[in-house]
């Protein structure tokens, strides 16, 4: 089996950076989370006013989307009734989002960590989420 690297701590925090300026742009206070590859937290940044009922949002989506490999926005297309994920949403004890915010890290090919972004609409959290991941690559 290949030893994939996981996202390292300053590249977590670089992610994070970069979704936070790219919210406070758009003036809708976050919280962002990003995962390592195996889904566990690496580096959280909350702007004082976002909600705190998002601070677990965001970390879902990061672990959604870190151990699933594909944004949450995507998961939530194929989790629709007749799509084959339907109800992928009740396992993994809730932690599966399908909804936008979530999208994963990739490093040649292979997902090394995701972002999570909670705090906005779904279609905010994934123009956030997707700020972070411009910064990681």
């Amino acid at each position: 089996m290949e030893n994939i690297q996981s996202v390292t701590l300053e590249e977590a925090q670089a992610v994070a950076q970069a979704a936070i300026e790219k919210a406070r742009e758009m003036g809708q206070p976050m919280n962002v989370a990003v995962a390592e590859v195996g889904g566990r937290l690496k580096a959280f940044a909350r702007m004082e006013t976002a909600w705190t009922a998002s601070i677990s949002i965001a970390q879902d989506k990061a672990f959604t989307s870190a151990t699933l490999g594909f944004s949450t926005q995507e998961i939530g297309e194929m989790a629709q009734p007749g799509q084959p994920l339907f109800g992928i949403n009740t396992t993994n004890g809730g932690r599966i989002v399908i909804f936008g915010g979530g999208v994963p890290l990739m490093r040649d090919g292979h997902v090394v960590g995701a972002v999570g972004v909670s705090g906005g609409t779904p279609a905010q959290d994934h123009e956030v989420a997707e700020a972070g991941v411009a910064a990681f690559g």
